[in-house]
């Protein structure tokens, strides 16, 4: 019993024991057997057994701990190698973060846009555009012959009137651009001053000198500012004035709106121009009262322009319904809706060129021959031809156009200009 004792006493001493067999299984077994062994027989050959038993199990623990610290130091590698891909994707995830934190906090403003290309766009330049034809095309109606109509007289008047022209018609569309600035961030956000491209300043600065600039110049010759010039000019710039600005503001009332555009684009500009051109280039005196009363081709041309000034009229209105829904501004569109005033001015403009079309068809068939050259008859059926080619345009292109879709409508309206 004695070398028994003394057996377990060095057994639980074992370095193995007291390092690895409280902490696993097989050491807590290991002592419960030995106790058993022990109540049941105290041999001396049972220590013997104990002693085996203990150095295999010192054996088996010890490889279990190599095991132990083995896996430990695998887990280990694990742990970091996972902690290094977290940290890596976290450097990533980081680097995206910034990244994106730079990507929009870099040109989140947009890109600057030169002052010519936005003084051109505040110009609105189909309606420059549609000018600037206006006036050479009315000196060639006013022509009593072909060869007055492309001589030096000519160019001088066309050229002297065109550039107070454009100032006004630059007068009228930036006045109503800074009248309706909070209305065209809805209808028209791609101009200038809505899109924040032009200052308020700027466009106050540049309307008020086009307007003084433009008046002035008609003013300055004896000769070539005849009253035709003078009555365009101060015409337009008074009717646009009261469209746009309060507290005229005519544009809210729909016949009055209407009314302004079509005295400009009818017989302000039209009969004013033609009785310039007929002063300034051609030294036949006249007003422009007198050209609308006893000269056909002004009257003609005057009334044209006053339907197709209706149809531009009620026309622009219909992509600008929602903004000017919100701000109160009673248009025909906003009455009767979109649909009807659409429908309504496309067989308008319709019926206008169809009827142009066979007014000059019976002036080239049906004149006198002998007041008549057939250079002039070919010349007139080829305007009919014209006018008949722009009135199935007009119906063509409204074929697929939904009336109450913005974009569409005003897509159409710039193929009417």
């Amino acid at each position: 019993m004695t070398m028994l004792m003394n057996d377990l006493s060095a057994a639980f001493q074992s370095p193995a024991i007291l390092s690895h067999g409280f902490g696993i299984p097989n050491g807590q077994s290991l002592a419960m057997s030995a106790f058993s062994n022990i109540g049941q027989n105290n041999n001396i050959h049972l220590g013997c057994a104990w002693k085996n038993n203990i150095h295999n199990n010192h054996q088996t623990l010890s490889s279990s701990s190599s095991k132990y610290h083995q896996s430990n130091h695998y887990h280990s590698r694990c742990k970091s190698s996972q902690l290094g891909v977290a940290d890596a994707t976290a450097g990533i995830s980081s680097n995206d973060e910034s990244s994106e934190r730079d990507s929009t906090s870099t040109p989140s403003q947009k890109k600057k846009v030169s002052f010519p290309i936005v003084l051109w766009r505040f110009t609105r330049p189909h309606t420059l555009i549609g000018s600037a034809l206006a006036i050479p095309a009315l000196h060639i109606l006013a022509a009593p012959t072909y060869q007055q109509a492309f001589s030096t007289a000519a160019a001088i008047s066309t050229f002297f009137a065109m550039i107070p022209s454009l100032l006004m018609n630059l007068y009228i569309t930036g006045l109503n651009q800074i009248t309706d600035v909070e209305i065209d961030k809805i209808n028209k956000p791609q101009l200038p001053i809505a899109a924040g491209d032009l200052s308020l300043g700027t466009a106050n600065v540049i309307v008020i000198l086009s307007l003084i600039a433009s008046l002035a110049m008609g003013m300055m010759s004896s000769t070539l500012g005849s009253q035709g010039l003078n009555v365009a000019l101060w015409g337009s710039g008074i009717l646009g004035t009261m469209y746009s600005l309060p507290p005229f503001r005519l544009k809210r009332f729909p016949l009055l709106a209407a009314f302004c555009i079509v005295a400009v684009r009818g017989a302000v500009i039209n009969a004013g121009f033609f009785a310039h051109a007929m002063t300034a280039a051609y030294g036949i005196e006249t007003t422009v009262l007198d050209c609308l009363r006893s000269n056909l081709r002004c009257l003609s041309s005057s009334l044209f322009f006053a339907v197709f000034g209706i149809v531009i009229a009620l026309m622009k209105d219909v992509p600008d319904a929602i903004g000017d829904a919100q701000f109160n501004i009673r248009s025909f569109t906003v009455r009767i809706g979109q649909i009807k005033v659409f429908t309504a001015m496309r067989r308008l403009l319709t019926g206008l060129f169809f009827g142009v079309g066979l007014g000059f068809v019976r002036s080239a068939f049906f004149a006198n021959t002998e007041t008549i050259s057939a250079t002039l008859r070919g010349c007139r059926m080829v305007v009919a031809l014209c006018a008949f080619g722009a009135g199935l345009s007009v119906r063509k292109e409204a074929q697929n156009v939904n009336a109450e879709d913005s974009g569409e409508v005003y897509k159409y309206y710039m193929h009417l200009w």
